[in-house]
């Protein structure tokens, strides 16, 4: 879709600088994601990168260094997706690009998957695993303007148990199996599980990413064990505090959720069978879900696909999508703290937005829906003040659409306007 004439043309003399100077930005209507409502004819005022001022009514832009027109649109904060995995994208291929692709491939391709993700309206994503050191990487080089993409937390590699969901040697054979460790994200024990959060502070991670059952798409047959003792999480979290680290767990069967929790994690990813227990539990510790409806439709969809999946895969991932699905409407019925998650790398990159219609298919309102990758999801990242809202301070980090998607949620699809830290992103058949 073209983006209209003023916004091409502020991206053009823009795009190769940093912003500066203020511009007045006329929004028709204005999406306070705090206060969960929609102010109608508002002005904001970005200075550099970062919102100044936000005025009722259309400011006069006579004192302006440029204007953008945005009357006839919903503006809303840049959209975050707390979970990505940006090293890859799934394909019937996938489980043997690792033999025949060298991480410079993957970092590539991954170029074109964060270009596709901030094209989307998302200007701020959180990586939760990644080989390599890619997403760390990436991070940096966006961060310098080496490439276009969002902002980028990364969790660097996940962290599981011997044969768990995180072990990246499931499925070998065994002259190829060997016995990761710690560095290599496996763990057995306490005093491991230690090293490995280390591990991942010396290589400059953000957060910290745990495997803690088992998981849909790894080559091992138990798809929800539990897979970290109480002692091997008590160390991972209180490691993760020492270094200020925030902890994900990947998590689908109730026991391993149940562990995790009351060891102080601060998500659980996925749900997939979270029970009214499970949502009991994650109310009286505060804990985050990210249920990543998406990846639970893709996984499920694909699984009908002959020779899509490796058989092992297959099996668990016929069933996912319609458990992920109930899973978010009972949490979001019990009150649980939600954040926008959608997967990406198991489905396509660029596609996120569908998540906003599965949260509201599963009963979630369109205002809460747009909160939970926006101003919760900037709370889950621990950046509130810089993230998840239009008010001064924080990142200009802005994207519109036409017409009400708090009547039409799926028109989030069609994001038609993005500025990132003050710069407008021209639209993809414009660059």
């Amino acid at each position: 879709m073209r983006r209209f004439a003023l916004a091409l043309l502020f991206a053009a003399c823009n795009a190769a600088v940093a912003a500066s100077g203020e511009t007045l930005i006329h929004a028709g209507r204005l999406v306070d994601t705090e206060a969960g409502r929609v102010l109608e004819r508002q002005s904001i005022i970005v200075f550099g990168d970062k919102i100044s001022a936000v005025k009722p009514g259309y400011v006069e832009p006579a004192d302006y260094d440029r204007l953008i027109d945005l009357r006839d649109r919903t503006v809303m904060p840049g959209l975050i997706d707390a979970h990505v995995h940006i090293s890859h994208e799934s394909n019937p291929g996938a489980y043997a690009e690792r033999f025949f692709q060298n991480p410079a491939d993957a970092a590539l391709h991954a170029t074109v998957y964060l270009r596709r993700i901030l094209d989307a309206g998302f200007t701020t994503v959180r990586d939760l695993g990644a080989p390599d050191g890619l997403a760390i990487s990436l991070r940096d080089a966006t961060a310098k303007g080496w490439i276009t993409g969002p902002r980028i937390y990364a969790a660097g590699k996940a962290i599981g148990t011997t044969g768990g969901h995180a072990d990246p040697t499931n499925g070998l054979n065994n002259q190829l199996r060997g016995d990761p460790g710690p560095a290599e994200g496996v763990i057995n024990g306490p005093d491991e599980a230690r090293k490995a959060v280390r591990q991942r502070y010396k290589e400059g991670a953000d957060l910290i990413k745990l495997t803690g059952t088992g998981g849909v798409l790894s080559l091992a047959t138990n798809g929800i064990n539990p897979q970290f003792t109480d002692a091997e999480l008590k160390a991972v979290v209180e490691t993760a505090r020492d270094y200020g680290f925030a902890v994900a767990v990947h998590a689908h069967g109730k026991e391993g959720m149940l562990r995790a929790i009351r060891a102080g994690v601060d998500s659980i990813e996925h749900g997939s069978y979270l029970d009214d227990e499970v949502v009991a539990a994650m109310k009286q510790h505060g804990t985050w879900l990210v249920p990543t409806l998406s990846a639970g439709r893709f996984a499920s969809e694909k699984a009908q696909q002959p020779g899509y999946f490796p058989e092992v895969v297959r099996l668990k991932a016929i069933s996912v999508g319609i458990l992920v699905q109930q899973a978010l409407a009972r949490a979001w019925k019990g009150g649980v703290k939600i954040a926008f998650g959608t997967d990406s790398g198991v489905g396509p990159h660029g596609a996120n937005a569908k998540e906003f219609g599965y949260l509201v298919d599963a009963g979630m309102p369109a205002m809460a829906a747009l909160q939970s990758a926006t101003i919760n999801a900037a709370r889950l990242l621990r950046q509130e003040g810089q993230l998840g809202a239009i008010t001064p301070g924080r990142w200009a980090d802005i994207v519109a659409v036409k017409g009400d998607p708090l009547a039409d949620i799926r028109l989030m699809e069609k994001v038609d306007f993005v500025m990132k830290a003050g710069r407008v992103v021209p639209a993809a058949d414009q660059r």
